[in-house]
């Protein structure tokens, strides 16, 4: 049997990055963090943590990481669902998706549960193509992902599809592209990228033009807000979602470079297969709010 108060110190130092922050978070001495860190080591003969900077969890610790916050989820809707009165507690769920969803209707998804639940949210952001990572280590009870494939122990839900178009302003384009879109003026064009991670602008580039990811100059803007800011500003043509742009486009402030030519990132939602009444409610309004503003994935 896996104590409990070990499993939380294992959380707590995974979660704050460090034994001093653990214990302020636990209310104990640092010194008893480590002493439960080790009790728990020794219950199941192996090492959980990497003493790294920042720390980070072995195999067996991300399975107890996620192990623990399972337990706790369930228990704080047991709390909730025998309690004769509404507990006065919040139930945290961690969710990994990314920037672009939570800019554009992931809120508006999550807001009844918001609105009528005591949820405090945790959400955790990467690409599309690496918020499996999260689920994959404990770190998150669900995640948006471009991933189909469902992992051990969880559910795949299909949300919709993103579509990006390569967006410039008029401005940007006649002082970048006066002859009209080319494959040699993008060589020396900046484009605005949001990561290191960000593939959507190689993708683009590579495909419609056969430019390499090195060879074309970039800005690196990791804010939804001014990574469009940047392009509605004339400094940089970029991979905008649909949901983002409408409006602009309409009004002319920025264009599509190459109409008819755009990328397409389907969502799905991943989560724990277990019998949560809130992870169904959660389910649910992810996939109701999907339905209005993400199109549908063809299959």
């Amino acid at each position: 049997m896996i104590d409990y108060k070990q499993l939380q110190a294992l959380a707590a130092i995974l979660e704050e990055g460090n034994f001093d922050k653990a214990a302020e978070k636990l209310n104990i001495s640092q010194s008893a963090v480590s002493q439960r860190l080790k009790q728990l080591e020794d219950s199941v003969g192996q090492t959980l943590i990497i003493r790294n900077t920042p720390i980070q969890a072995t195999t067996a610790g991300q399975l107890l990481l996620k192990h623990y916050h399972q337990v706790s989820l369930l228990q704080a809707e047991l709390q909730e669902q025998i309690s004769l009165e509404q507990s006065d507690g919040f139930t945290k769920i961690s969710i990994g998706l990314n920037a672009d969803s939570l800019a554009t209707w992931f809120l508006d998804a999550v807001k009844p549960l918001l609105d009528d639940e005591k949820i405090l949210l945790d959400l955790k952001l990467d690409d599309q193509d690496q918020t499996h990572h999260f689920l994959k280590t404990g770190q998150v009870i669900g995640c948006i992902s471009s991933n189909p494939k469902p992992m051990q122990g969880c559910s795949c839900i299909p949300l919709g599809v993103m579509i990006y178009r390569c967006l410039a302003s008029p401005d940007y384009i006649n002082q970048y592209f006066p002859d009209g879109i080319n494959t040699e003026d993008f060589y020396n064009a900046p484009v605005a990228e949001f990561n290191n991670k960000d593939e959507l602008q190689n993708r683009y580039l590579k495909d419609n033009f056969k430019i390499g990811p090195n060879e074309y100059p970039k800005h690196r803007i990791p804010s939804t807000e001014s990574f469009f800011n940047i392009i509605i500003r004339g400094h940089a043509c970029g991979m905008v979602p649909d949901q983002q742009s409408k409006e602009l486009q309409a009004s002319g402030k920025v264009v599509d470079m190459t109409p008819g030519r755009f990328i397409e990132v389907p969502l799905y939602w991943h989560i724990w297969s277990l019998k949560s009444g809130l992870f169904q409610r959660l389910t649910q309004r992810l996939r109701k709010q999907a339905e209005c503003d993400l199109s549908p994935i063809s299959h």
